[in-house]
């Protein structure tokens, strides 16, 4: 299996790109594009557990659009041939400086990346660096 093909990291990142600029808008729209359209998507979050797209799309749109911009550092993504990824990263609110870290598995379908698997979390220690 090829790891990390050069074409196919840079496919990643830009879709992982699109996410983080639509995270930190509320943009729900291209957020629920990115996730994929399955009752088998799964999002664990800080206190949910979400099974399936459209609990994934109610969380997104009754979530409060606060304190959502943020700074990544250690952001990893790796690629595992053509077709699946993960990305790591942890990641601090700029209005909070709350401290969490975000994994997500990607696959593609198609032409399109999408998230099939997600967990994110806060931590109770300071930003690296």
């Amino acid at each position: 299996m090829d790891i990390n093909l050069p074409h196919i990291h840079a496919e990643v990142s830009a879709a992982f790109a699109r996410y983080e600029a639509a995270l930190i808008v509320n943009d729900t729209e291209t957020l629920d594009e990115l996730f994929w359209d399955s009752p088998n998507t799964i999002r664990y979050g800080q206190s949910e557990n979400l099974y399936g797209i459209d609990e994934i799309r109610s969380f997104r749109t009754a979530r409060p659009n606060t304190d959502l911009v943020r700074e990544l550092a250690q952001t990893v993504i790796t690629t595992f041939g053509t077709h699946t990824a993960t990305a790591s990263t942890l990641f601090r609110r700029r209005g909070s400086g709350r401290t969490g870290r975000q994994m997500q598995t990607w696959i593609k379908t198609g032409t399109t990346w999408h998230v099939v698997a997600a967990h994110v979390s806060f931590l109770d220690f300071d930003w690296p660096g």
